[in-house]
């Protein structure tokens, strides 16, 4: 590949194959660089902890190194041993650097003889950031305990020592124990058939970056929903799951029809219990989701859309750091676009692609000018908060622009010309730009200029000719919302019996931020949305409701909130409640009883919510 700087960007692109430098990650790739993780698991319930061994096989790229780093977070370290070509192993020396907040504890191990495989005994914590465990009453059946894990964006270190950066992509084979009648499922191929007999061995052939390192346990069962795919779920799930997600096939054909063949053999789903804090995660071969898409139409099944079109964007082709983010979220959010309106119509790829717009219009310009950029400086931005609505929205939005601009001919081929070259690698912002600008901005010269491009990819904001999609059922409710708001339309007389989840998502996102009191009864009296158990609406619903002073939403918000750990569906309500002193006392007592059903980052995110409330309540006193 042909060097070139991106012009006036202030850096040289990186050759293929060539490891960005990530900050928040200890390793150093320059040095050695680990190629496959044999791992040995023993999946221990009543201490909340696995007991693991991680043997790394290493590439050492420099002759003189003297140690291998790796990224480790509050795990307990039993030994460290080197491997020979026979199996014989030699201790070697290590030290545990004390643990950072954020990246945790460097482990350095002294390899001044560069072994071919490095061996590691150790112990997870009870509290590892990227696991959860749940007791059996905190489960949708009750019957086994259930155990999964989070890995991005930098949790997989909490439960294997490892080079945690997406920059690294190493093959891995496991072997788990577990107690019999447990089900364990990784992200790697998984066999339906497998006997509960505790057992339970996997291979990932593909080389992956260590966020899409995922282990799931518990009472599972299997129901095939597509020649190459199946839902996972709790049995009590398991079929109305299987109904939900029974376009999985078509799904799949679809993206491949637009962007070329699905490598990865199977495409799987785990629905996890309702504490999984996101609404997917795109592990390989093994999707994770959250039951709250289940809702029975089939309305918000793009998250499958979406984790379906990571296998492309995202565990394809990888951002090479997180502050090159919107390379995975941006361009996923984009194609799952296209799969949905493929599947399910124009009408609702739209609606869901101007609610998001519309949504990050909102909000953008509340946010520090460098979280406005799709590349933003990586001072200041943690691995956890740098795959914003900006990675998501506006990413998504600048490939519109691009196909808008360029056709959708030219940049479907563009875009599946950049999955073949760029596949089972980790890139930059800056590589991915020197592939755009000779192969489509100069291929089609006079339809967008390179600082265009630049001002989306560096700017901050929002461009002000971004394209918008046309909603005619969106422009009717926004006529029906400003005459219900101007009082000339009663809130039963909204033409709203045939509103789709996205229209009523639409509806309450572009109410005021603080509606009144007789406008919030009078539309819950006329379409009874408290109590309601579709999440996307709920969580509108009660944000509204609770900030116009409605208390009587109050113990169904709370029920919402205990019911659901996903972020997005839960910290607007937490934070609707904390923006007044008993609010902020009611929501207290609603974490005490749910807290120990949600996972660590949910726990950690309320917590920081209320610390921020506290604060500024103190200081207006």
């Amino acid at each position: 590949m042909r060097l070139l700087p991106v012009l006036a960007l202030g850096a040289l692109v990186l050759p293929l194959g060539a490891r960005a430098a990530d900050p928040h990650s200890y390793a150093q790739p320059d040095q050695v660089v680990v190629t496959h993780l044999d791992l040995d698991l023993k999946i221990d319930f009543p201490h909340k902890q696995l007991d693991g061994v991680a043997t790394l096989k290493l590439d050492w790229k420099n002759p003189q190194a003297p140690a291998l780093v790796l990224d480790t977070r509050a795990l307990s370290i039993a030994a460290v041993d080197a491997v020979g070509a026979n199996g014989k192993t030699q201790a070697l020396k290590y030290a545990l650097a004390p643990a950072d907040r954020e990246l945790g504890s460097k482990l350095t191990i002294e390899a001044p003889r560069h072994p071919a495989q490095v061996r590691i005994t150790y112990v997870t914590s009870p509290a590892a950031s990227g696991l959860q465990w749940l007791p059996p009453a905190q489960t949708a059946d009750k019957k086994q305990p259930f155990m999964f894990s989070q890995s991005e964006s930098i949790h997989a270190r909490s439960w294997v020592p490892l080079q945690d950066s997406p920059a690294i992509r190493f093959t891995y084979d496991a072997h788990v124990t577990a107690p019999k009648d447990v089900r364990v499922v990784m992200s790697a191929l998984n066999d339906a058939k497998h006997p509960l007999d505790g057992d339970f061995s996997f291979d990932q052939p593909h080389a992956i970056p260590s966020y899409l390192l995922a282990i799931a346990a518990g009472d599972i069962a299997v129901k095939e929903t597509g020649p190459r795919s199946a839902v996972y779920a709790e049995p009590s799930v398991v079929d109305k799951a299987a109904r939900e997600f029974a376009d999985t096939e078509k799904m799949i054909a679809t993206a491949e029809s637009l962007y070329g063949p699905y490598r990865w053999g199977r495409y799987d789903l785990l629905v996890l219990p309702p504490s999984f804090p996101f609404g997917g995660m795109e592990n390989p071969n093994m999707t994770f989701v959250t039951p709250t898409i289940i809702v029975g139409d089939k309305s918000l099944v793009s998250v499958i859309s979406h984790e379906l079109a990571h296998s492309w964007s995202g565990n394809l082709v990888t951002n090479a750091t997180w502050r090159d983010g919107w390379l995975n979220e941006g361009f996923t959010t984009y194609v799952q676009g296209r799969i949905t309106e493929a599947l399910y119509g124009k009408r609702q790829a739209s609606e869901e692609a101007l609610l998001s717009a519309r949504a990050l219009e909102k909000s953008i310009g509340h946010m520090p000018a460098n979280s406005q950029k799709l590349a933003p400086e990586p001072r200041g931005v943690g691995a956890d908060d740098a795959p914003s609505d900006v990675a998501y929205d506006k990413g998504s939005w600048f490939l519109r622009t691009l196909e808008q601009k360029f056709g959708r001919e030219h940049f479907d081929a563009w875009l599946k010309s950049y999955f073949d070259h760029f596949a089972w690698h980790s890139i930059t912002t800056e590589q991915m730009l020197a592939y755009l600008k000779p192969n489509l901005i100069e291929k089609y010269p006079d339809r967008m200029s390179w600082d265009e491009v630049k001002q989306w990819v560096y700017g901050p904001g929002i461009p002000k000719d971004a394209p918008l999609p046309d909603s005619p059922r969106f422009d009717m409710i926004d006529k029906e919302r400003a005459a219900f708001l101007a009082g000339s339309l009663p809130a039963a007389k909204l033409d709203a019996k045939d509103w789709n989840t996205q229209e009523w998502m639409y509806f309450l996102d572009r109410l005021p931020d603080v509606p009144t009191l007789a406008q919030v009864q009078a539309i819950d009296a006329a379409w009874h949305l408290t109590g309601t158990h579709n999440a996307e609406i709920g969580m509108r619903w009660y944000v509204h409701a609770i900030a116009a002073g409605d208390r009587a939403v109050w113990p169904a918000a709370a029920e919402h909130m205990s019911r659901i750990g996903r972020l997005y569906l839960t910290i607007p309500v937490y934070r609707a409640f904390a923006d007044t002193p008993k609010g902020l006392a009611y929501a207290g007592q609603v974490y005490a009883r749910a807290k120990d059903g949600y996972h660590p980052m949910t726990q950690q995110a309320v917590e920081r919510l209320f610390a921020k409330a506290k604060a500024k309540q103190s200081a207006t006193k």
